[in-house]
Order: structure tokens, then sequence, then C-alpha cells
């Protein structure tokens, strides 16, 4: 049995501003009507030799993880939850000690959920060539077949021919750090050396003996984080400060250049891994221009340049290969040459504890959503999305009153020892301590206008007493 898995942890900082902390890439339709973790999924589905995949995500993208699965009807096996990031070989041994209690003997395929790739077919054919590989033992890689010079990706150094012909496997000679344009040149022209991709298929046992051997104190770390774990919902989270001891590394540094199973099978199906603006205009369709323009765009004399709004005109002239990104709360400009800085403004942001590298005014939960339309001392004001069925905690505040006004759907009210219903036009006021709490009992999706006062209208000033999501902090807005 193949049990995929999908590492869908972290958070996509060279595609700032779209993609923030709480909301990355992975997670956004950049390419396409789909996000990027559902194109994942949904490759795999045309292939039956796939079970349902395995996911691992934070905590902070659980319930994006299960609804976006939900929308397109996706099965999963399980989700399990990263109390913290540790990179991609402590998140697959996880994966694979759980795939042993679904299959002893399943055969892995690990993908990061942020990656395209335009021929599926040949992807899954190519898949295909790994599997026999896999279960004779060997620890298979795909490596990307270069198209030019790329000084943003890794690189592995293929050996001699290994396996049967039908795999066109080899052995591996090395990976390779991220090289200058002059190296990266020499790699590509030599023709032995593929674009190292991070995508893996192995034996779920195999991995977690060759981990167990060469770092001991990343398995033992593991293990006592899943022995310590527990069920959580439809999630199983990790044990927090067991999975915290782990050391933090990739397949690749940890097991991959360490074992004498390794082998790669060229990959050439249209892959791009998105992990910056250029990438994504390499990808997306161009007008006359070369110019890449979404959303309310207008231009005079640009070329080559990807521009994006999210819902203010965005008027350009004269540029050349740049990228503008507009979104409610940022504007982001940079050379199409120097994305891959766009971090260095994210960690800036993070540095002076700026929200913007967090999250959107958009906020996703569970349960809908919620924007601020204006924030001033003493006051803000917020539109709220409640989703069909769903039900906000059962909660107080100290120091702010709500005043909530319906403008669309019906809301069922919990108001101290009171419940009322309210219709479009209709509200009602929460008193600073009340208990209280918000549902949806409709078929539509509920919106009403939050009008918050009070001396500190921070989102950590709740109480909770009640959450169907297993929330339990004070991070989380309702």
């Amino acid at each position: 049995m193949i049990i995929p898995v999908i590492l869908a942890g972290g958070s996509g900082t060279r595609l700032w501003p779209l993609s923030r902390q709480l909301y990355p890439k992975q997670f956004l339709p950049l390419v396409n009507g789909k996000t990027l973790f559902q194109d994942t999924a949904l490759r795999l589905s045309r292939n039956s030799d796939f079970d349902s995949p395995i996911v691992v995500c934070s905590e902070d993208h659980r319930f994006m993880v299960a609804e976006q699965a939900r929308e397109k009807k996706i099965s999963l096996s399980k989700i399990i939850l990263e109390p913290v990031g540790k990179n991609t070989a402590p998140a697959t041994y996880v994966a694979a000690e759980q795939a042993c209690r679904i299959d002893e003997n399943s055969t892995l395929l690990v993908l990061p959920a942020d990656h395209h790739i335009n021929n599926v077919e040949l992807f899954l054919a190519t898949v295909s060539k790994g599997k026999e590989l896999a279960e004779a033992g060997a620890l298979v890689t795909f490596g990307i077949v270069p198209k030019y010079a790329e000084t943003g990706y890794g690189y592995i150094e293929r050996g001699s021919v290994t396996g049967n012909v039908e795999s066109e496997a080899y052995t591996i000679n090395r990976f390779v750090e991220k090289p200058d344009a002059d190296t990266a040149q020499t790699y590509v022209d030599s023709g032995n050396f593929y674009w190292n991709s991070g995508m893996f298929m192995f034996s779920a046992k195999r991995y977690m003996q060759e981990l167990e051997r060469v770092n001991s104190t990343m398995a033992e770390a593991c293990q006592l984080a899943i022995a310590n774990g527990k069920h959580d919902l439809d999630f199983f989270r990790l044990d927090a400060a067991s999975f915290a001891e782990s050391p933090s590394d990739s397949i690749d540094y940890a097991v991959m250049e360490h074992t004498s199973a390794g082998a790669v099978i060229p990959l050439d199906a249209g892959w791009n891994d998105v992990g910056s603006w250029s990438a994504l205009w390499d990808i997306k369709e161009k007008d006359a221009h070369e110019n890449v323009a979404l959303g309310d765009v207008i231009t005079h004399d640009v070329h080559g340049s990807y521009l994006h709004s999210t819902g203010r005109l965005l008027a350009v002239v004269g540029l050349q290969d740049h990228v503008v990104v507009e979104t409610a709360d940022a504007v982001m400009v940079s050379p199409k040459d120097r994305v891959q800085d766009v971090k260095k403004l994210v960690n800036t942001l993070k540095a002076d504890s700026r929200p913007e590298a967090l999250l959107h005014k958009k906020v996703y939960r569970p349960w809908g959503a919620y924007e601020t339309i204006n924030l001033e001392e003493r006051f803000q004001v917020k539109r709220i999305t409640v989703k069909p069925g769903a039900i906000l905690s059962l909660q107080k505040h100290h120091h702010r009153a709500e005043h909530w006004i319906v403008v669309k759907g019906t809301a069922l009210v919990t108001r101290g020892e009171d419940t009322i219903m309210l219709k479009e036009e209709e509200s009602t006021y929460i008193p600073l301590g009340y208990l209280h709490r918000l549902e949806n009992p409709g078929k539509i999706d509920l919106e009403l206008i939050e009008v918050q006062t009070g001396s500190y209208l921070g989102e950590d000033d709740i109480v909770r007493f009640d959450d169907m999501y297993g929330r339990h902090d004070t991070k989380e807005i309702s």
C-alpha cells in the first residue's frame, strides 16, 4: 500500500504579502481555483494505488487542512499536528510511525503541499517507477531535470545507474546547497545534476530504521511525542514537550546524506515549487507584454511584470520586470530578480512585531472569518461571517463590550442566561463580563457587524468556557 504523506508546514514568507504566517501559501489558490494543498491531494486521487493521505501541519493550520479537504471531498487518513516546526525529517518520522499502524508494510510518498506540477500523468508515471525500488529497500528522491541555472534550489548529483532499466534511477553522489550562478551553470552543463525537489518515496519501516540509525536523538524525541500525544477531534496532537526536544533537520541532511540506499529518479513534469513571485510569474498565463495581471489592474508601458491586486485599483506605469502585489493592509514592490529578498522584509516585520507578518485583515477561523473595518482608541468595528451550522466558543471578556447587528442570515445568541434569535437588521448588546455565544442555525452564511468598545480590544481578552473546536488558548478570536 502506498500512503502519501503531505507536509503542509511552512510559512511561505517569500510570497508575502499574500502569504502570511497564519495563512501561508499552501492554503492559497495561487495557480488556479484550488489551493496548492488541494491540488497536491487531488493529484494523488488519479491513481488507485494510493491510500488516503496523512497530512502533517502546524496546530495553527489544523482547521484549514480539514476544511479545505472537506471542500474538495478529499479523504484523509490522519492529520498530525506539530506543536513546533522541526523541518521535514521529524515530520516524516511521525508520519511513518502512524502509517505503520495502518499497514506495517506501507510505502510512503512524501510530498510538500506547496508545489505545482503541470503534467500530472507524467508525474504519476515517474512515481510508479520509484515504487519497486522503494519496496526493495531504496530511499528514493525525485530530481527535477533543470531548465536553467537556478541559484534558488539545492542540487543532487547523480551517480551510476541502479535498479532495472525501466526505473531510470541512479545512485546519489551528493546533495549540494544552493550554488552561485557560475557553479549552477556548470551543474546544468554537466547533465549530471538535478534540482532537489524535496519529494521522496520509501518504505515507512525502512525510513524509521535509517533515522534511528543515524540520529537516535531525533527518533527518540519523535517516539515520545507520539507516545505522549493524544487524539483531539479529527487530529492527532503530538506531545509538545517531547517534540520540542527533537533536533530540527531535513530528510536530505538527516537521512539521505548518510544512507547507502539512496536513489534519484529524474522528473520532468513541469514542476514548480511556487517559492517566489518570479516562480509564480513563470507558470501563470501572460499577456502580449509578458505581464501577469490579476485583479483590478491597469498598465501603461509595463513589460515582463507580475501585478496582483486583491481589492483596490492597481495602476502601473513604465515598469520592466517587476513585481507589485496589493493587499488590504500592505503593498509590496520588488524587481523580479530580487524577490528572494522578500523574506528579509518579513523578518523585519517580525522583529518589529508587526501584525502584517502574521495575519491578513481578513482572518479565517474554523467557524468562518472576521475582518477589521475600523480600529480606533476604545472602539473597533468588525465584519464577522459564520458558516452554516458553526458555533463560536462560549466566552466572556474582561475589558470590552460588544454590539452585534445582523446584516445577513440568522443568529442564535446566548447572552447571559438568555437565548435569543436575531434576524436581518436586528441587534443585541453584550455587556462587559457577560457570558455569550454566537451560532448560525441557518443554511446560508451569517454576516454581522460587531462594534467593540472598551479599554482594551486585543484578541487575547477571551476567556473560554466551552469550544466545539477544542481550543483552550486565548490567542484566537471566538
